[in-house]
């Protein structure tokens, strides 16, 4: 399917077969039996045959995860290292940027890395799961993380509302209440928040957050396009136009799928190029050309 433009993807798991990645068997279960993946995930891409999988959703560029999926000190857990994540955004820095994700018990050392990411490695922001840590987003824990990403003047991703069940040996609590940003916000009004995953089931907590300060944004991914609740299509079209950004989750949400969905929403063609692509131009600062149209045409 052709698209008039292509996409961004500012949320996006590492699934390369590369040296070094390992993936735990609750993790594989997790892939094939709670989101419905094949194989293909499990084994992984090439960078190559990724980016084809781009090219056929119409996705230009696309934010890989450093993940930090809990504390290595836990058996349940996976991270995803800098370097690998770095070695693919160096091959194709026309398609691939990288997020560092954070460990808050890593203390410290933690933070020096989260800062060599972006600083020697070129990462755009960071990136936090907090119900991997059983840690809210307002705990005192994160706030080093916080004032590290206002210095350097980069976003933080981080998942808001409900947490699945990744395994049967480690049930994670839904620490994430979208309410909790409001209260990062007031305490860093300088730092560029993203609250990943719409916050569902509490979506619309997240549009009042996002609504009431500048600088705190919903990333859509996580969930089918076509089962977003109406209030939420209803903002990216209207009142919530430039505090949306396009994100997957992938392989949770395929990014073909998504696409093909959020072109049966019908977006006004303003609404549409700001949630697909401008808004993350203009929050992490890309090097990319926005999409323009006459303003008559809006």
């Amino acid at each position: 399917m052709g698209y008039e433009f292509g996409a961004i993807d500012a949320v996006c798991n590492f699934e390369f077969d590369m040296p070094g990645i390992v993936r735990p068997e609750w993790s594989k279960t997790f892939i094939t039996e709670k989101i419905g993946m094949d194989g293909d995930v499990i084994n992984g891409y090439s960078v190559d045959g990724f980016i084809e999988k781009m090219d056929r959703a119409g996705i230009d560029h696309v934010f890989l995860i450093a993940v930090k999926a809990g504390s290595a000190s836990q058996k349940i857990h996976r991270h995803i290292s800098y370097e690998l994540v770095a070695e693919v955004c160096r091959q194709r820095p026309d398609k691939f940027s990288g997020l560092a994700g954070i460990d808050p018990t890593m203390g410290m050392e933690g933070l020096r890395e989260m800062e060599r990411g972006i600083r020697d490695y070129g990462f755009v922001g960071a990136h936090l799961y907090p119900h991997w840590f059983d840690m809210a987003p307002d705990h005192a824990r994160y706030y080093p993380f916080y004032a590290k990403c206002c210095e350097l003047d980069v976003p933080i991703q981080m998942q808001v509302g409900h947490c699945l069940r990744y395994s049967v040996e480690r049930p994670l609590k839904s620490v994430g209440r979208p309410i909790t940003l409001d209260t990062i916000a007031c305490d860093f009004p300088e730092l560029k928040l993203v609250g990943i995953h719409i916050g569902w089931p509490w979506t619309e907590e997240m549009i009042s957050v996002a609504y009431k300060h500048p600088n705190v944004y919903i990333g859509s991914d996580a969930y089918a396009p076509k089962h977003w609740p109406a209030a939420f299509v209803h903002f990216i079209n209207s009142w919530g136009r430039k505090k949306v950004i396009f994100g997957t989750d992938f392989p949770v949400i395929d990014l073909e799928r998504a696409r093909e969905e959020i072109e049966d929403l019908g977006l006004r063609p303003a609404s549409a190029r700001a949630f697909l692509r401008n808004n993350v131009i203009d929050l992490y600062k890309l090097p990319l050309p926005r999409v323009e149209m006459p303003e008559a045409a809006e």
